[in-house]
């Protein structure tokens, strides 16, 4: 069997030291990284399940590591920042940053949040005919074949962009309130991420509106959560 292959960028090695032993015992498969372009040169030169990324460091920060990996990949991203970096984190998630950690963290949340970023990356390509297919207007969801379109032309969404909308649009015209919605697309660790809510609804907003400003599919229902309007 394959190993998960997790690359673990960090300019602190007893952080990347702490993290290796961790994963690897649990038998993770690790790569290090001390600074941005060593992590770039792995991404190229490996397949990868999963980058684990400090916001600081030397020579390339980490927010343009993660805006040069979505580029081209997919692939899970789980942010490391230091407490009083909000809008850094902020700003990673919306370069396409799954989730991240604030330092110092212990190991059980490190494992956590990776066994949850990890199931929601494996969404790709499963069978979930039961759901079926939504259509409303010209903005079509087909989990069975794992799509998503608008005016017939392909929306290129990332696991959990497709989750939640693909849940919003199966409770079409209901308030769902902020915990369900994490509890439900990103897992049971989360309910209080709300930023993490906010990000990934303006950046679907960006993809299936006609005016992100003024949108009426995406509805924010203050003090409560979103719904999906038809």
């Amino acid at each position: 069997m394959n190993k998960t292959v997790v690359l673990v960028v960090d300019d602190e090695k007893a952080l990347r030291d702490f993290v290796r032993r961790n994963l690897e015992i649990r038998g993770f498969e690790v790569l290090s990284a001390t600074n941005g372009l060593e992590a770039l040169a792995h991404f190229q030169n490996n397949i990868l399940n999963l980058v684990v990324l400090d916001l600081m460091m030397p020579h390339m920060d980490g927010l343009e590591v993660v805006r040069r990996i979505r580029r081209s990949s997919l692939v899970p991203i789980i942010i490391l920042s230091a407490m009083g970096e909000e809008e850094d984190k902020i700003r990673a998630l919306d370069l396409g940053a799954d989730d991240y950690l604030a330092k110092p963290f212990g190991v059980g949340e490190l494992l956590s949040r990776i066994h949850a970023v990890l199931r929601r990356s494996k969404w790709t390509g499963k069978n979930i005919s039961e759901n079926g297919r939504y259509l409303y207007g010209d903005l079509l969801v087909d989990r069975e074949r794992y799509q998503a379109s608008r005016k017939g032309i392909s929306l290129e969404l990332t696991p959990t962009e497709f989750e939640l909308l693909a849940y919003l649009m199966e409770n079409t015209g209901k308030a769902i309130p902020h915990q369900t919605l994490l509890q439900h697309v990103w897992g049971a660790e989360y309910g209080q991420e709300i930023e993490y809510l906010r990000v990934y609804i303006g950046r679907l907003r960006q993809k299936i509106e006609v005016d992100p400003a003024a949108p009426q599919h995406l509805i924010t229902i203050r003090g409560i959560g979103y719904s999906f309007s038809g």
